[in-house]
């Protein structure tokens, strides 16, 4: 008899070629939305903006998600980089000012918690779609796909693409960039919410270095 694994317990089946496959044969594609300074426009450009994103929520003949995830700021790339430039930097007065300015923002970074924010639109695929009725929640969670992963995930790519295509379209009339997260990108999301202590991921690794449990239970 195998070990459960926390990967058991998860609602995911598989991330590929872009798409997030669950466990109940849904699926999923994620878009990053770009942001603007809202409070730097003008009235007459902030109006602009609710009339545009009110015609994009009336525009909708499917559901969506919009979620926003904040999570603290990781200067750790930028800070070897500054290193790196004091390091060969051969001025001593330069050396220096680098060296205070990569403290400088050490301490602001621990002082003021400073967050990184971002802007998801989550696409589902739901299980109707496939010809099945919806999920029970009171029902225990299937743990085998309904039909074979290849089929579901190119019907699902056939009824998502244009939705993608779509939420682009208006996206952009607000003055935002909607991009689909690529499977790296989204394995690097799901990694960072299950390891909040330790969101960085190594963006060499791929998908299949997530074959064995990260946690097994005792």
């Amino acid at each position: 008899m195998s070990t459960p694994t926390t990967q058991s317990h998860l609602d995911i089946e598989d991330i590929t070629q872009n798409i997030l496959v669950l466990k109940d044969g849904s699926c999923a594609l994620v878009l990053q939305i770009g942001s603007v300074n809202f409070n730097l426009l003008s009235e007459e450009e902030q109006d602009a903006i609710i009339y545009a994103y009110a015609a994009l929520l009336n525009s909708l003949t499917f559901p969506i998600q919009i979620l926003i995830r904040s999570q603290k700021k990781d200067i750790t790339n930028y800070v070897k980089l500054l290193e790196n430039q004091q390091n060969q930097q051969s001025n001593p007065i330069i050396r220096d000012r680098l060296n205070k300015y990569r403290q400088f923002v050490q301490r602001l970074v621990k002082e003021r918690q400073v967050l990184d924010k971002r802007c998801y639109a989550i696409v589902p695929f739901l299980r109707t779609e496939l010809g099945l009725s919806s999920s029970n929640p009171l029902k225990p969670k299937s743990t085998t796909l309904p039909y074979d992963k290849s089929y579901i995930i190119e019907k699902a790519i056939a009824a998502l693409e244009p939705k993608r295509d779509h939420l682009a379209r208006q996206f952009g009339r607000i003055g935002l960039t909607a991009r689909q997260l690529s499977t790296q990108e989204l394995i690097e999301v799901f990694y960072a919410i299950y390891n909040p202590h330790n969101p960085s991921l190594n963006s060499s690794q791929n998908n299949a270095s997530f074959a064995s449990p990260i946690v097994q239970t005792k």
